[in-house]
């Protein structure tokens, strides 16, 4: 028996950050499924193929092997067996990423992968169709949103530890971009599941987002006797 947990929400509101420490907490197993459309996207790029060359991109979604596996208790992304980790959280696939993850036949190909990871365990997954897509029936659906401004802020600052080159003001366009093209996508749009539990992070400390988290996700727990 299986407990799953959803958390969609835009681009840079921490669902990535918080599935993690959520699932450290309480020892469920975590799938990031934005490593699985990012690796794509590597891919994609990789070989020039072009977000309308359906040919060519069904050809290569085949093909394709993506893995999530954890080395040392860090979780690694392999591409066709290459560790890819870094290189899918590039600027380059950050601009790309919106783009491939919206195309049908990649979507087709990457939600039966992930909803085989879910089958079994404890599980907390990340996304942005995974409470109305993925996992319609999830037993926790959570919506974590934050202001743009604060996105591109959280943003900034790490793209400046990770020593590259951008102001604050490019930041905030990327995000505005990403999220409307994420959201008025013809497939799987990022939308609030009705039942999803709404959090806005905006003015919130990480650790006060787990903190609720955690506490919605052990209070249905003790309701379904688990």
């Amino acid at each position: 028996m299986s407990f799953i947990v959803a958390i969609d929400g835009p681009a840079g509101s921490g669902k990535g950050t918080v599935t993690k420490l959520v699932a450290e907490k309480l020892n469920f197993i975590t799938i990031d499924t934005g490593a699985m459309y990012r690796s794509a996207a590597l891919e994609a790029v990789r070989k020039n193929i072009a977000p309308d060359d359906n040919e060519g991109l069904k050809k290569m979604m085949d093909n394709i092997s993506i893995e999530l596996k954890k080395v040392d208790n860090v979780q690694k992304v392999y591409l066709n067996g290459e560790d890819v980790t870094k290189e899918i959280r590039t600027p380059l696939i950050d601009e790309n990423s919106s783009k491939y993850s919206a195309i049908p036949y990649i979507r087709e190909k990457i939600t039966p992968i992930q909803r085989k990871m879910g089958e079994n365990g404890n599980v907390i997954m990340e996304g942005r169709d995974i409470g109305t897509v993925v996992f319609p029936d999830a037993d926790v659906k959570i919506f974590l949103d934050a202001s743009d401004e604060e996105i591109a802020n959280r943003r900034y600052k790490q793209d400046l530890e990770r020593g590259m080159n951008v102001t604050y003001e490019q930041v905030l366009e990327d995000i505005k971009r990403r999220n409307k093209n994420d959201s008025n996508r013809a497939v799987a749009p990022l939308k609030k599941a009705e039942d999803a539990i709404y959090i806005d992070s905006t003015n919130l400390t990480i650790d006060e987002v787990v903190d609720k988290v955690i506490e919605i996700i052990e209070n249905k727990m003790k309701e379904k006797n688990i």
